[in-house]
């Protein structure tokens, strides 16, 4: 595993100060994706301190070798910063589309009848190839297709096994090889495509911390891209399909952590049914413990604009009181006229919603009762003393993460050191809510373990001599998933130690 991969790297096992010491002041993270906007190590390190923690490199417009350059770019701010920056590469999924038309696009209207079928002779107003027999085995009559990210809808009127009959419900515009929804069907085909396959192989190898797998529609999808990744990465799924809601549990067993995917679920279900959901499946995420970014359209109109609409901080808003691991930026970032500047408005509303004073009633409202483990009731038990005694900090000692993921999943009010020997580690926990990860040598003995812990709050600015803090970890010291210590420790006068 990789171990002191940023910052000093000296031989003693006390903790060395990094080059900067980055201290955000909110709990939220912010996911922000690269693009031709923000390709360069120079705004790269620019969107870090306005504010990103986590950075996304969309794989249905990244080869191979640029993937390896974002990667390289993200490292070199991440050394520079002496902070872990965490990498998410999300892959494109399978994508369906229509075939092309002799006139390069058609209108069709409500009320006409339209079909797809197998024939390759490019279409007509009157039908168009879909070139998926995989849809045309599952299609049953009255089912739903959408067209152009749900501009257009018809309803199946018969099904065959190469031919689809329609009638149009909304017409429009239709164009070559524009995608297709199928909201009301189970398309029998892998989550995983080959172009898939490579680029999670690709992803894994370079060293992202997690992959993001895109049109989840059942647990198995998420379990098999697992066994693909083979621990060197984190797995996200992305709700964005109806099916995947019904067996969201059996999901949420299988993920690392969740991505609510608004573009696709608003276009395959009724719009107005996607806050709710998000809610739910924020809800549900935080009950498991998986981390939960809430993504798509935060801050849509920074793409072209250098204020967003009022509409648009609320959204930020409702996924900041509902206590989401982090809030996303796509094209806002990617391609748009302002990167950082949607980045510093991103921040700065999380911070005005983490002041409010009912931020902390709707997150204890919103708390889920701990599970039956030695592990969960630690972390639960740990939230009470540190907001009881109201602590400076809550310092978990984690080799694996789980330790700082528990913790986290209590919501506490104070902020959550996660100190690890491990760089994967730190850069996976940079997504996850209230963390603030530091790379730290491997603890010896818990004497060492607890002196650590008192150098590393002051250093970082949480703490000051005479403060008390509380510690969580596992002993024996070095074994996995075994956090079943608590202690309240007081920082000694010269700030170095317990």
């Amino acid at each position: 595993m990789d171990r002191f991969a940023f910052g000093r790297k000296d031989n003693a096992r006390t903790v060395t100060k990094p080059p900067n010491t980055v201290h955000r002041n909110r709990k939220v993270k912010i996911l922000a994706t690269l693009g031709p906007a923000s390709s360069t190590p120079e705004m790269i390190e620019k969107l870090f301190v306005a504010g990103v923690d986590v950075f996304r490199i969309n794989m249905s417009h990244t080869n191979h070798e640029l993937l390896k350059t974002f990667y390289g770019h993200i490292r070199q701010v991440e050394a520079k910063m002496g902070r872990p920056i965490g990498i998410l590469a999300d892959l494109q999924g399978p994508k369906i589309r229509i075939g092309t038309f002799a006139t390069k696009d058609v209108r069709i209207a409500a009320g006409d009848t339209f079909i797809f079928d197998a024939d390759q002779t490019p279409g007509d107003v009157s039908r168009i190839n879909l070139p998926h027999p995989e849809i045309f085995a599952a299609a049953k009559v009255g089912d739903s297709l959408l067209l152009n990210d749900g501009r257009l809808r018809v309803e199946i009127t018969e099904a065959g096994k190469d031919k689809i009959v329609s009638k149009v419900i909304y017409g429009g515009e239709l164009s070559d090889r524009k995608g297709v929804n199928l909201p009301d069907t189970v398309i029998p085909i892998p989550a995983l495509t080959e172009k898939d396959r490579a680029d999670l192989e690709a992803a894994a190898t370079v060293g992202v911390d997690w992959i993001a797998l895109s049109f989840v529609q059942r647990a198995e999808d998420v379990a098999e891209a697992k066994k693909l990744v083979a621990g060197r990465a984190s797995v996200m799924a992305k709700i964005e399909k109806p099916s995947a809601l019904t067996v969201l549990d059996d999901i949420l067993k299988q993920a690392d952590g969740i991505m609510v995917a608004r573009g696709d679920l608003g276009v395959e279900l009724p719009i107005e049914a996607v806050p709710s959901l998000q809610k739910q499946i924020t809800r549900a995420a935080r009950r498991y413990g998986r981390p939960v970014v809430v993504a798509t359209q935060m801050l849509e109109s920074m793409v072209t604009e250098p204020v967003p609409t009022r509409a648009e901080v609320s959204d930020v808003a409702t996924a900041v009181y509902e206590g989401a691991d982090a809030v996303m930026l796509s094209a806002e970032s990617a391609s748009g006229k302002w990167p950082e500047k949607a980045v510093q408005t991103m921040d700065r509303v999380a911070q005005e919603v983490e002041k409010d004073s009912l931020y902390g009633n709707i997150i204890h409202a919103q708390r889920s009762v701990p599970e039956a483990t030695a592990a969960d009731a630690i972390s639960a038990a740990a939230r009470t003393i540190a907001e009881t005694l109201k602590l400076p900090a809550i310092v978990c000692y984690t080799g694996t993460g789980s330790t700082g993921l528990r913790v986290a999943r209590e919501r506490p009010n104070v902020p959550i050191l996660a100190l690890t020997p491990i760089a994967h580690t730190a850069r996976k926990l940079a997504l996850v809510w209230g963390t603030h990860c530091v790379l730290v040598p491997d603890a010896q003995s818990i004497d060492e373990m607890f002196s650590n812990a008192g150098e590393v709050t002051t250093r970082e600015g949480f703490t000051k001599p005479g403060d008390r803090i509380l510690i969580t970890a596992g002993v024996p010291i070095g074994t996995p998933g075994t956090s079943n210590m608590l202690r309240i420790a007081t920082i000694g006068r010269d700030g170095k130690g317990i």
